[in-house]
């Protein structure tokens, strides 16, 4: 299994640090517009991955050392700078980033799965599938995962059960217009309906990663864990389902756009997409989610 990191930013690296101390690859390539700081890194992680006993090989290169990757790891991106900042911002400089290093990216490795990171992740998604040309089942981003994960964190602080036994999912657009699938909420078989205390805390999770960005400066830990939560699920195969960014098609009159779905992880990538019966209201919510990424798409000017 080789596994190619574009961008040694600070989200980048914190996947590769992870990757190194759950090393699932037989070869971790690291990119970066900036080689020394790739070689940097590398170097570092050789260190670390000493320490954990492995013989994953690490090291930094260029595009043509990524062929035969297995999985493409994308998270090359412009600073954020304000820590308010929407993601949406950063659309038109990330696309751009992306048309440069994808087309040579997938040249080299025709088969890859590719797991997009960089925001707006959901527009990102889209065009990393239009421009790579590769199956949709091969192309996913992060999505609503993190999103997720921490509104199952905050559920099993609140309800003091472990938030691997709760079933709550957030969908739609990783970003402001993103909601809580109440509906399809449960533990231990027993649904759990919106109140003032799931309402208050989607709206937390909701803000989290703008307190964390205002307070340290910038989120990577927790988006690292999760990337790796789907590597995980590849390289073994796992079958894990997990809300991430995907192709919609005609899924309550939304199609043709990147959305946060539930989806069965394996191998191949996704290999199956669930089409979970939202209530009226989450349906005009998921609806909302569409328009604000077509938007976004078509401001791009990726759009059909």
């Amino acid at each position: 299994m080789k596994i190619t990191i574009v961008g040694t930013g600070r989200v980048g690296a914190a996947i590769a640090f992870a990757a190194t101390i759950n090393p699932l690859a037989s070869e971790l390539l690291l990119l970066n517009r900036t080689r020394d700081k790739a070689e940097g890194e590398a170097i570092d992680l050789k260190h670390a991955s000493a320490v954990r006993n492995s013989n994953m090989r690490i090291r930094a290169g260029d595009v043509a050392d990524s062929k035969d990757s297995d999985v493409i790891i994308f998270t090359a991106s412009v600073p954020y700078g304000d820590p308010n900042r929407k993601r949406s911002e950063l659309a038109a400089d990330n696309l751009a980033i992306l048309k440069e290093w994808l087309p040579p990216l997938v040249e080299a490795s025709p088969d890859a799965i590719l797991i997009m990171v960089s925001n707006p992740v959901d527009a990102l998604t889209y065009a990393a599938l239009k421009i790579s040309g590769f199956p949709q089942h091969r192309v996913l981003g992060t999505g609503t995962l993190l999103d997720s994960v921490r509104y199952r964190s905050m559920l099993s602080a609140e309800l003091e059960i472990h938030c691997d036994d709760i079933r709550a999912y957030i969908l739609g657009e990783h970003g402001d217009t993103q909601f809580a699938a109440h509906s399809l909420s449960m533990t231990g078989g027993e649904r759990f309906y919106p109140g003032d205390m799931s309402t208050r805390l989607f709206q937390k999770t909701v803000n989290v990663g703008y307190e964390v960005s205002r307070l340290k400066g910038h989120t990577s830990y927790g988006i690292a864990l999760a990337t790796m939560m789907i590597l995980d699920s590849i390289v073994y195969d796992l079958r894990h389902t997990m809300p991430v960014s995907v192709l919609i098609e005609d899924y309550f009159g939304v199609q043709d756009v990147c959305l946060s779905l539930p989806a069965v992880i394996g191998r191949q990538g996704i290999t199956r997409v669930l089409r979970p019966p939202l209530c009226e209201e989450e349906q005009k919510l998921f609806q909302l989610s569409a328009e604000a990424v077509k938007g976004c798409i078509g401001w791009m000017g990726l759009d059909s």
